[in-house]
Formats: structure tokens, C-alpha cells, sequence
């Protein structure tokens, strides 16, 4: 490839990443390597792992979040509250079919229900010292259905 070749393909990662990652995809299908804009590609892969891990965090947060606030304020239960336990589920049901994803979702279980129960306490006006200060479930059990 030409050096006015990979600056264009640079400058299209740039521009409009999704047509430069089917074009990516197309080299590398073809076996053109030596075609393969490696910078660019190198950081895309990164970012994509980080913002799965970001999205796992997010998910798991939210969930949590939800979680508590339906077993310590039942009289506040509202479709909203079981709608977005549900959605989160689901969601993290999908990411964690990654077996790195879901060990990375297992090393984050306790940060995230730190996070969940500050914001938990926050939105409910509950003292924090009201929510245990260990998360009590398992990944497994909070992707449960019960």
C-alpha cells in the first residue's frame, strides 16, 4: 500500500470510523495485510475493549441500583423500578456471554455496588448505613429472573 494510501485510509478512520472498519474488514477477509492501517486499528481495538467494560459497569451499576431500591423501599415499587431491572438483565445478560466480560463483571461486582449503594442512598433519602455494605449476590444471582 501507498503511502498516500494509508493516509487516506487514516484520515477516513478519522472522518467516518464505521465505513474505515468495513473497509478493515474487507482487507483483512481478502488476506491484504500488508493493507491493514495497524495504528488505527490498534487503537479501535482498545477503545472497543474499554467501552465494553464501560458498558458492563454501567449496566451492573444500574442494576444494582434498581435492586436496591425494590427490596428496601417496597412501598415505593413502580413499573419504572421493574422495567429497568428487567432492561439491565437483559443487557448484561448479552455483554456477559463474553467469558472475559463476565470475569471483568465479577471483578467489579463490589466497586459497582459501592457506586450503587451511594446513588441508592442519594436517590432515597435513606441513610447509606440502611443498605448492606457488602453486595449479597452473585453475578449469577442478580442476572436471576427471582
Amino acid at each position: 500500500m501507498t503511502s498516500a494510501q494509508m493516509t487516506e485510509l487514516s484520515a477516513l478512520y478519522e472522518e467516518d470510523e464505521t465505513a474505515w472498519l468495513e473497509i478493515m474488514a474487507e482487507i483483512v477477509a481478502q488476506k491484504r495485510f500488508a493493507e491493514i492501517d495497524y495504528r488505527n486499528l490498534s487503537e479501535y481495538l482498545s477503545d472497543m475493549g474499554i467501552r465494553d467494560r464501560r458498558e458492563v459497569k454501567s449496566h451492573l451499576v444500574q442494576l444494582l441500583l434498581h435492586v436496591l431500591k425494590w427490596v428496601y423501599q417496597p412501598d415505593n415499587r413502580t413499573a419504572s423500578w421493574s422495567h429497568s431491572i428487567f432492561e439491565q438483565r437483559l443487557e448484561l445478560r448479552l455483554l456477559l456471554e463474553s467469558r472475559t466480560l463476565r470475569n471483568h463483571a465479577a471483578d467489579i461486582l463490589d466497586a459497582s455496588y459501592a457506586m450503587a449503594r451511594k446513588e441508592a442512598a442519594k436517590q432515597t433519602k435513606l441513610k447509606i448505613g440502611k443498605f448492606p455494605k457488602d453486595c449479597l449476590r452473585t453475578i449469577d444471582e442478580l442476572l436471576s429472573d427471582d
